[in-house]
C-alpha cells in the first residue's frame, strides 16, 4: 500500500504581482532540479493544502503549489468585502498560471487538479496544450450547469434535513429559485451579519454532501469565519457565472487533449462531484486513463484514492 510522501516543507516561497492589484502566494517543494508539477487546488476558493505536494516523490519532481487569486496567502483577500472579485475569473486564473510559470523558469509541467482544480487544469491544459506534459485529475468536475445544480439542487432528497436549513437561509422569494444566485447575493450584502451567515450556512450545506460517512467531519479550517467568507464568496461568485465558461466546453475541447498522457482518480461514492462527468471526460480523452475507487467519496484522502494518486503520480515521474 502506498503512503503519502513525507512532509519535507518548502525549499523556496514568495508572492508573485499578477496584475489588477492581485498578489499570489507561490511555493516550491521537493527537488528543484525534478521534474516540474503545479498543483490546481479546488474550492474555487479553498486554497492549496500542505498535505497535496505528499502525492509526489521529493526526489522525482519540483513541486508548485499556490494559492488562487482571493484566497489562501493570496491577495488581496476576499474575506474583505472591500476586496472586488470583478477581476477574479478563469480567465485571469489561467493568465495567472503563464505568469507564475514563466516567472518559476518552467517550460513544461504536469498539471494536478483536484475538483474545481480539475476543471481549471482542463481549461489550462487546452489552452495551453504544448506546456502540459501530463495530467493528473482528482475528483473530476468540469463545472456544467448540470453539475452545480446537482450540488444546489437536485442532491437535496438524500440530505433532507440539511436541505432544508441550507433553503431556509435564503430569502424566502428565492428558496425556490436560483439558490447559488441567493447566496451570492447574501455574501455581498452590506450587513456584515447576513454575510456571515451566509458563509457559515453555505458550509454547513457543503459539509453534508462532501463524505459519504455521516460522521466524517469537514476541515478545521471550516471553522475559521475569515475562511468561510473569502471560500463562500469566491465559490459563488464563480458558480453564479458559470465559471465564465460556455456550458459543457471543456468537454467538447477535450479531444485537444488527445496525445497528453493523464490519469483520472474518482471515487465511486462521490457525491460532490459523480462518477459521471470523470466517465464522460474519458470517452473523449483517448490519453485518459479512468481509475475508479470503490467505497471513496469526495476526497483525496478516503482509502484507496491516495494510493491510485501516488501511483499515478509515480507513473510520470522522471527518475531522480
Amino acid at each position: 500500500m502506498k503512503q503519502l510522501y513525507p512532509d519535507i516543507g518548502t525549499y523556496d516561497s514568495g508572492m508573485l504581482d499578477v496584475g489588477s492589484g492581485n498578489c499570489l502566494y507561490w511555493a516550491t517543494y521537493g527537488n528543484p532540479d525534478g521534474m516540474p508539477a503545479v498543483i490546481f487546488h479546488g474550492g474555487p476558493g479553498s486554497g492549496y493544502s500542505a498535505r497535496s505536494p505528499r502525492f509526489f516523490d521529493p526526489t522525482a519532481y519540483r513541486i508548485v503549489a499556490f494559492d488562487q487569486r482571493g484566497c489562501g496567502q493570496s491577495t488581496p483577500h476576499a474575506s474583505d468585502p472591500a476586496t472586488d472579485l470583478s477581476s477574479n475569473t478563469t480567465a485571469y486564473l489561467l493568465g495567472d498560471l503563464e505568469c507564475l510559470r514563466r516567472y518559476l523558469g518552467i517550460e513544461l509541467w504536469l498539471v494536478f487538479g483536484n475538483s474545481w482544480g480539475c476543471a481549471l487544469g482542463l481549461a489550462y491544459a487546452v489552452e495551453n496544450r504544448d506546456r502540459v506534459t501530463a495530467l493528473v485529475l482528482v475528483d473530476v468536475t468540469t463545472t456544467r450547469r448540470s453539475e452545480i445544480d446537482w450540488l444546489y439542487r437536485r442532491i437535496a432528497p438524500l440530505f433532507p434535513e440539511q436541505w432544508s436549513r441550507f433553503r431556509g437561509g435564503a430569502p424566502e422569494h428565492q428558496r425556490d429559485g436560483d439558490l447559488v444566485a441567493a447566496y451570492y447575493h447574501l455574501l455581498n450584502d452590506t450587513d456584515a451579519a447576513i454575510r456571515a451567515k451566509a458563509a457559515a450556512d453555505w458550509h454547513d450545506w457543503e459539509a453534508a454532501s462532501i463524505c459519504a460517512d455521516p460522521n466524517s467531519k469537514p476541515s478545521p479550517k471550516w471553522s475559521d469565519p475569515l475562511y468561510r467568507m473569502a471560500r463562500a464568496r469566491i465559490v459563488t461568485h464563480y458558480f453564479h457565472h458559470n465559471a465564465w465558461l460556455e456550458d459543457g466546453i471543456l468537454l467538447m475541447q477535450a479531444r485537444a487533449l488527445n496525445g497528453i498522457p493523464g490519469v483520472m482518480v474518482q471515487g465511486r461514492l462521490d457525491l460532490e462531484a459523480p462518477l459521471v462527468t470523470a466517465w464522460e471526460l474519458s470517452k473523449v480523452w483517448e490519453g485518459g486513463e479512468l481509475v475508479v475507487v470503490k467505497n471513496a467519496d469526495h476526497s483525496p484522502t478516503d482509502p484507496g484514492m491516495s494510493e491510485a494518486i501516488i501511483a499515478a503520480t509515480d507513473r510520470f515521474a522522471r527518475p531522480a
